[in-house]
């Protein structure tokens, strides 16, 4: 008798180790008991309002499992408890309040007893929420036209800016710099290619211009050509001022490529009128060099020619029937360079603009000059330039010697090469297409998705004329398309189609490593994370499918909070939404989602914005 009292006495211990109630035995179903055991969780995926805990549960006669969570040690099933249903439990804690220590513990349950796992805290991340609250959304106006004037240059921010360039430098500014045009030709009393600057890419300072007056070599280079063609020389060439790109080379080193279009006639030399219409084309474009040490200083080195426009009719091929001929003399127009710097280490230009399509040319990267020195400006043939110096051309919107394509913009992200490029005339219908490539110098292929086009959202008086870009990065992954936009004629008061805001947007990246530019402009809004819960509502929907000198005008679509998409274009619908990536998918469409400034809003205030591509059509999209 003592023997099998000591036996049970020491089952019942055996027990009560596994056991919180030590109250019963555990169930037994047709075959030996097997003790309730639950591992130690894991827990992982925190954020300020959840967490993902992980734990195993074995033995006979489970009814539940699960975890039990409180603010104090030890939490029971009495606490707050989440079941799971396998024994490889996995489940989220939702619901969590931010910044605080949590407790939670494992447990099994049979028929008499609860075991419970080891103790494991963890603290939820702390919300943005007070950065977003402390926001201040940007409070420069859109329609500038009363500060345009010179004298009011202190006050533009991004006010006067068209076909910007810009650069990250050393000192942690970003520095703007553009073509030689504003409302009202304010520019014409500060130099050329002027500049601003800015720490956030907000708020911007004018800085001025960065050349004075033209650099001689121009009109001597251009005269030099002419005497080569039989010509008389022009004694006082008219210079426009154009496009210019910067880029930094490296510590202590950057490098600005700009154009000076000389707008004469070729054939009697005489300014571009129609008055003076001769039979022939207007002058050739240059694109010279300069160097800085320090943007800041806005003080910059001339280092001469690097290439000009060039023919492949030959030297004496510039008659033109009529202004009605579109027949381009010019095979490449040299204006609109984009410099890039290949993960190798090579040095490129790629330039080009309307006459035949984009060159590519290699620089020589001690000089920033052609490293083929270049041979006459003309040719009999495009190979015949190409062996002169002039470039291969990478790309061409189709045949025509007269194109609506421009400012070709390179970058390269994650193994390709990316063309940003410009379609139609700047005033409307402006907009922007990419295309990519393996190879800096081609085949660039792709659907020429529109990126950006004319667009009205509900509240505004939309926005036309939007491309020629600059894409840049801030060295941590975060890029960005900067542009200039214009008000549509609709927008009325005087000459509204010529208000030129400065716009900068972010790029985010597909899956598929397609870039989209997100829809409202950039304005450093904290990037507190996006809930799922936060997309439900409704939104402002923009198609982008092309449409010729129109904008786009926002339709109303609704996100129903159980994954439906209940009104709108895509009603009937499904949607989801990835946390971790920021992707929404709505109806099967890929759409990256950020927070942004709503812009159109009175106040101004942030939101939620998306964009993405199907089929070679961008959407955009601004919760309301």
């Amino acid at each position: 008798m003592k023997r099998f009292f000591r036996l049970f006495f020491l089952s019942f211990i055996g027990l009560s180790l596994f056991s919180c109630s030590g109250d019963g035995d555990d169930d037994i179903s047709g075959g030996e008991s097997k003790p309730l055991t639950v591992s130690r969780p894991v827990v992982s995926s925190i954020t300020s309002s959840s967490a993902l805990v992980s734990a195993t549960a074995t033995g006979s006669g489970i009814t539940s499992r699960g975890f039990c969570y409180s603010k104090t040690a030890n939490p029971t099933i009495k606490d707050t408890k989440v079941a799971a249903n396998s024994s490889n439990m996995t489940v989220t804690l939702a619901g969590l309040s931010e910044s605080t220590t949590y407790h939670v513990r494992a447990y099994a349950q049979n028929s008499k007893d609860v075991v419970y796992s080891d103790d494991v805290t963890f603290t939820t991340e702390a919300t943005q929420t007070s950065d977003l609250d402390s926001w201040k959304a940007p409070t420069y106006p859109d329609d500038y036209r009363n500060i345009s004037d010179w004298s009011k240059r202190s006050q533009w921010n991004l006010a006067n800016v068209h076909d910007p360039t810009v650069v990250k430098a050393e000192d942690g500014y970003y520095y703007m710099y553009q073509t030689d045009a504003s409302y009202g030709n304010a520019h014409a009393q500060g130099g050329h290619f002027h500049c601003r600057r800015s720490a956030d890419l907000v708020n911007w300072e004018y800085l001025g211009g960065t050349m004075a007056v033209a650099p001689e070599w121009v009109k001597t280079k251009l005269n030099e050509i002419r005497a080569k063609q039989g010509l008389d020389p022009i004694a006082n060439p008219s210079y426009g001022y154009w496009a210019p790109c910067v880029r930094k080379v490296r510590n202590g080193l950057y490098r600005m490529y700009y154009c000076i279009v000389v707008d004469n006639y070729i054939k009697t030399g005489k300014q571009n009128t129609a008055a003076n219409f001769d039979g022939s084309w207007t002058e050739r474009a240059f694109i010279g060099l300069m160097e800085t040490s320090d943007p800041g200083s806005n003080k910059w080195v001339d280092k001469g020619f690097v290439i000009c426009s060039s023919s492949d009719k030959g030297k004496d091929g510039w008659t033109r029937a009529n202004l009605d001929d579109w027949n381009a003399y010019f095979y490449f127009n040299a204006i609109d360079p984009s410099f890039v710097i290949t993960p190798t280490g090579e040095h490129w230009l790629i330039y080009g603009s309307w006459h035949s399509g984009f060159a590519a040319v290699q620089l020589n990267p001690e000089t920033g000059k052609t490293i083929t020195e270049l041979g006459d400006p003309w040719a009999s043939s495009a190979a015949g330039l190409a062996a002169n110096g002039y470039g291969k051309r990478i790309w061409s919107r189709g045949s025509s010697r007269w194109q609506g394509s421009e400012a070709p913009e390179v970058i390269y992200h994650d193994g390709y090469y990316y063309l940003f490029m410009a379609y139609d005339g700047l005033d409307v219908p402006y907009n922007t297409r990419v295309m990519r490539s393996e190879t800096i110098d081609g085949t660039y292929t792709g659907s020429e998705t529109v990126l950006t086009h004319p667009y009205q959202f509900a509240g505004s008086q939309g926005w036309v004329g939007i491309s020629h870009c600059a894409v840049f990065d801030d060295g941590n992954g975060n890029w960005y398309y900067a542009s200039q936009q214009r008000f549509p004629e609709s927008a009325g008061g005087n000459a509204p189609n010529a208000v030129m805001m400065g716009g900068v947007r972010s790029i985010q990246w597909l899956s598929s490593g397609w870039p989209v530019v997100m829809p409202e402009r950039y304005a450093a809004v904290p990037k507190v994370d996006i809930k799922a819960d936060e997309i439900a509502g409704t939104w402002e929907h923009i198609d982008l499918g092309y449409s010729y000198g129109k904008m786009k005008v926002s339709s109303t679509m609704t996100f129903a909070a159980d994954g439906t998409i209940t009104d709108g274009i895509w009603k009937g619908g499904k949607w989801s939404f990835d946390a971790k990536t920021n992707t929404l998918t709505a109806n099967g469409v890929e759409l990256k989602v950020q927070r942004e400034c709503d812009w159109e809003a009175s106040p101004r205030r942030h939101t939620l914005v998306y964009a993405g591509i199907n089929g070679g059509k961008s959407y955009w999209g601004k919760k309301k």
